[in-house]
Formats: structure tokens, sequence, C-alpha cells
């Protein structure tokens, strides 16, 4: 109960603009069971805020461990560490001073840019002028309204038909605090209008097929790592009677519910939230598939951090029907991103390749029937986490575009 008490009133005092002045986020290597348990109680007994694994629950041996720690505690936790005898990294030295450096210095253009991280109120103008900018290949519709009442808005890419044409559908920014995931949604659809026509390969895409994107899933959270704390994750729903706010949305779909790798406590980065798609937010994006379930024929979500390429499933060890096929692909979209600078992913099935995660969109994606649906985990692989400069989107997103470029032209030539 006293752990409780005390995430409570972190969480209250976060709600001003939190800073992160002195604290450190270390990588820890644990290879003992001993090492284990320090790392899981020490998470009881004070706020560690994990960010590979996403919990505690999740650690086992031989697993890098990337927590960030603040600044109250660093002798405890030096002390601790020392006497375990358990290898030790520091990944940020201070954490203030990365968030102050993944901005680049240049004053930011009080426009939306492609190589900015852009507050969704940014983000909103430029979805509106966008989709009237070219008017024969993009639309957008709103799937709902968020729990803060901000719209979630859809992005339809393709060439006007008057048959309804088979899609994809491809959100980012699930868990608010991985910037480059929506940088990627806004560069995907610069990118589809302003190489159509020029591109053979987009333009057979858009002439085929439709693309939904949805460009920002949790606006709320987004919008609050904005405005009030860089590091939050959940949505931003309250309950009365729970101090603690939002859920982990990538844990509250309906695919093996907060049975692995989630958790039922609401002061917990990964709680799975009070029922299967509790948050309206979840809501809203599986209403829209379900609706839309017989066109589409793909389904891509994209996080950070980690270079990975992943899929079906993680709320299970089991293999996916579709295993080898799901495999071969996210090899062949791996290898196409590799061939721009050389950044290496690994792939595989969410569970064994990361660790089990059940409520994900991906599972959830594939149980209803999306055959291709990928989890990416754009750069890095933990020298930034989070906080990748400005100075990485470009590049994120070049060589993000050549994998997912792959996965759509895998899925047009299988369609039936």
């Amino acid at each position: 109960m006293k752990v409780l008490l005390l995430f409570g009133l972190v969480a209250v005092a976060l709600c001003d603009h939190a800073r992160f002045e002195g604290e450190k986020v270390f990588r820890l290597k644990p290879v003992l069971d001993e090492h284990v348990t320090l790392i899981k109680e020490l998470a009881k007994s004070i706020e560690v805020d994990f960010w590979r694994p996403e919990s505690a629950k999740l650690v086992t041996i031989d697993i890098d461990v990337d927590i960030r720690v603040p600044a109250i505690y660093l002798d405890m936790v030096y002390t601790l560490l020392q006497q375990s005898d358990m290898e030790l990294e520091v990944l940020i030295e201070d954490l203030q001073s990365a968030v102050e450096a993944e901005a680049d210095l240049r004053p930011s253009p009080r426009a939306h840019s492609y190589t900015k991280y852009n507050s969704f109120d940014k983000v909103q103008s430029w979805i509106a002028s966008i989709s009237t900018s070219n008017s024969d290949l993009i639309s957008k519709q709103t799937i709902g309204k968020s729990y803060e009442g901000r719209p979630m808005t859809v992005l339809k890419l393709g060439k006007k038909s008057s048959s309804t044409k088979p899609a994809i559908f491809m959100d980012c920014g699930i868990h608010a605090r991985e910037w480059i995931s929506p940088a990627f949604c806004q560069w995907f659809v610069k990118e589809a209008l302003s190489t159509y026509g020029s591109d053979s390969q987009m333009t057979s895409l858009l002439n085929e097929m439709d693309v939904y994107v949805l460009p920002v899933f949790n606006v709320d959270g987004y919008d609050f790592t904005h405005n009030s704390n860089r590091m939050w994750r959940k949505t931003r729903s309250r309950k009365s009677g729970s101090s603690c706010i939002g859920a982990d949305p990538n844990r509250n779909f309906d695919a093996g519910w907060c049975s692995m790798g989630a958790s039922n406590n609401p002061c917990s980065d990964t709680f799975c939230g009070f029922s299967p798609e509790s948050e309206i937010e979840v809501q809203n994006v599986a209403n829209f598939i379900r609706k839309n379930r017989s066109v589409f024929k793909a389904y891509l979500t994209v996080h950070s951090y980690s270079q990975l390429l992943l899929f079906p499933y993680s709320y299970s060890y089991q293999l996916a029907a579709d295993h080898s096929e799901l495999m071969k692909v996210a090899e062949g979209a791996s290898a196409a991103l590799r061939s721009l600078y050389g950044t290496r992913y690994t792939s595989g099935p969410g569970a064994t390749t990361i660790y089990p995660a059940a409520g994900g969109s991906d599972d959830w994606a594939y149980d209803l029937g999306v055959k291709y649906s990928y989890t990416f985990e754009l750069r890095d692989t933990g020298r930034y986490g989070f906080l990748l400069p400005e100075s990485q989107i470009k590049p994120t997103c070049e060589e993000t575009m050549l994998a997912v470029k792959y996965i759509a032209a895998y899925v047009q030539k299988n369609l039936y």
C-alpha cells in the first residue's frame, strides 16, 4: 500500500511541467537470479521508470534492463548495484540535458516541420492543410474523440476509385513519449504524396490500394508529453476512486487481455485498463478497423525504441499460423531498411523476440484476420532511447520508408 501511495504522490507531483535534473538512465545486465530479484525489489521500493523492458515483471536473466532513476535515489541505487556486482552502464548522464538536447538548437519554426518533433496542435494544422492540398490522393476523416475531447483523425491515401480498394492501416504514437513514431507517420504521408507519379512503386501502391494513416493514436498523452511531462506513456483517462491516470493503450486491446506482460495496477505504466477497450482511443481504432475489416490486408503500428520488426504473437509463445511467411516478409523488410544506413533490425514474434505482452494492437488485428500485422520499434537501441535527437528524424524515416514500402509491395502482390 505504501508503494501505491508513493506512486500516487509522484503522479500528482508530475502535473506541473516535469523536470529531470540529475536523473540518470542506467542499463543493467542481470546474469543471476539475485540480480533479477534486486531489480524487482528496487521497483517495489522506489519510483523507477522502466524504459526497456516496460515493467519490472518482465525482467529476466540475460536481457538488458534500461531504467530511469530519480536523482534523490541515485546514491542508494549505486550502493545496491555495487554490492550486487551487476554490470551497469550509464546511458544518459543527465536526463534534463538530454531532453533539452533532443531538439536541435536552431530556433523552432512556428510552422510544422518534417524534421522536428511537432506538437499536437501543429500536427492538427498539418492534417487540415495537407488533406486539402491534394484532394484526388488524400482525404481525412475523424474516427472519434479522445478522452479529453481531441479529434482522432485518419488520413486516407490512394487514388480515388469508384470501387472499394484493399487497404493498409498504419498508426503511430500509441505510447505518448515515443516521439519518433508520429514523426514517421507524417513523413510517410509527405513521401507518398510527393513521390506519386515519379516513384513507380508508390504510384502502383496508391493506384491499387489505399493506405489509412493515423498520425497520432494517443493524442491526449502526446499533447501531455509536449506540455507537461516528456516521459508520460499512457492515455490520460481518469476513473473515480483511483488517483492514477491513464492506461497503456497497447495493453488494452482484446487479445489475451491482461494475461502476461501487463499490469492490473492502475498506477503502472503497463496498466491494461479496467476492461478490454476501456480506453476510448483504443475503442475508436478497434471500431474503425472492425467496420472496414474486409478491406484491411495489413496493419502496421510504429513504436520506439529497440530496432525490431515484430509480428504476432506477443500474448502467447505459440507461433502464429502464418509464422514462416510473416518472418520471411519481416526479414526482407529489415534488409531493405538496412540497405540505406546499415541500421540493423531484429525480426521475430513479439513474445520471444522482446518480451511477452498481452493486449497489443498487432495481435488483436491478426486475430481479427488482418494477416500482415507488424510492429516497428524504431531507432535506437538505447543510447538516446525515447529522446532520439531531431537530427535523426530524417535518416530514421528514410530507412523506415524502405521497410514499409517492402511490406506494402509484398501485400499488394499477395492480395488474392
